[in-house]
């Protein structure tokens, strides 16, 4: 996933809540999740790799999109499919398709989690020419967000709860754009916060998903994430840290960086954080935008780290 950082005023900054990295002591809790299921989570994913890469307008493409709607239902949960023609930075047009699975879909106490399922189509990072020119299988970037939801959808479908409403969104053609060429990325997720699914639709959050795979990730207090929703961040972080991930959930600012959550703020007003491995200082995993997005480069205990947080979330 090509990404662009934000370049945020500092009048802006200042708004933004200080991070309180003090260590706090909780009393042990007594309540008992579901378990989210790590070794099937990397099992979704690799049904999504095994496609190969899912660029918009290719047979891998409309097969995963399929793959995703059936897995959703067999759970349960009510799918929309919201079908788009988007016009790329290049005037291609992008046959594309959000999807949006609700568990709940009447309950007005709702948040929802998101995470892109198409794959680049180039491997811009990559030194080689020949191999620039292939598109990204994209196993951490955008196959781990999903299998982590479809994971979910099997758990809520076992456990289910009245309390809540959940929506698991796959925004589609995110990763089509390049660099220079302004709001060309997350074409997707641009179009849905633009024509909700629902005109009614008022969500309490959203949280975003993004290359929650790799073995060595690092999840910081994005930027943009804590400008427009900083309690959100509070929230997860606090959560993370109560399971004993504060190794993983850094309690410490990232950088501040565009993703499908920048236009579901700023188009859709609704307050919507990233969870993205990205390191300050060095960058995003070593496989992002290379031939290296493979399965054998995903951790299911990563993915089972990022689950049990959002079991924790939505359970409690």
């Amino acid at each position: 996933m090509k990404k662009r950082f934000l370049i945020i005023p500092l009048f802006l900054l200042s708004m933004v809540a200080c991070t309180n990295t003090a260590t706090t002591t909780e009393q042990a809790e007594t309540k008992v999740f579901p378990e989210f299921n790590a070794d099937s989570c990397l099992k979704y994913l690799k049904s999504q790799t095994d496609l190969g890469a899912r660029v918009p307008n290719t047979d891998a493409h409309d097969r995963c999109r399929d793959y995703i709607v059936c897995k959703f239902e067999q759970c349960g949960l009510k799918v929309i499919k919201q079908d788009a023609e988007l016009k790329a930075h290049d005037g291609k047009i992008l046959h594309s398709t959000n999807i949006i699975a609700s568990f709940n879909p009447d309950n007005k106490n709702r948040f929802f989690i998101a995470a892109h399922y198409d794959s680049r189509p180039w491997c811009d990072e990559e030194s080689l020419k020949e191999d620039a020119a292939n598109p990204v299988l994209g196993a951490n970037d955008g196959a781990s967000g999903v299998a982590v939801m479809i994971e979910l959808a099997r758990i809520l479908s076992k456990n289910p709860i009245e309390t809540i409403g959940v929506d698991l969104i796959c925004f589609d053609s995110e990763d089509y754009g390049v660099s220079g060429a302004e709001n060309s990325f997350c074409l997707g997720s641009q179009y849905w916060a633009k024509n909700l699914h629902r005109r009614d639709y008022k969500p309490r959050f959203g949280i975003l998903l993004d290359m929650v795979g790799d073995p060595d990730a690092a999840f910081y207090r994005e930027r943009v994430s804590e400008y427009y929703a900083s309690d959100i961040v509070d929230l997860v972080w606090k959560e993370a840290e109560k399971a004993g991930y504060s190794d993983i959930f850094k309690n410490q600012q990232g950088g501040a960086i565009t993703d499908d959550h920048y236009y579901v703020n700023a188009l859709a007003g609704i307050p919507c954080i990233d969870i993205i491995d990205y390191k300050p200082g060095i960058g995003f995993p070593e496989t992002w935008h290379t031939a290296h997005d493979t399965p054998d480069h995903i951790s299911a205990k990563t993915l089972g780290i990022v689950g049990n947080v959002l079991v924790r979330l939505i359970y409690k």
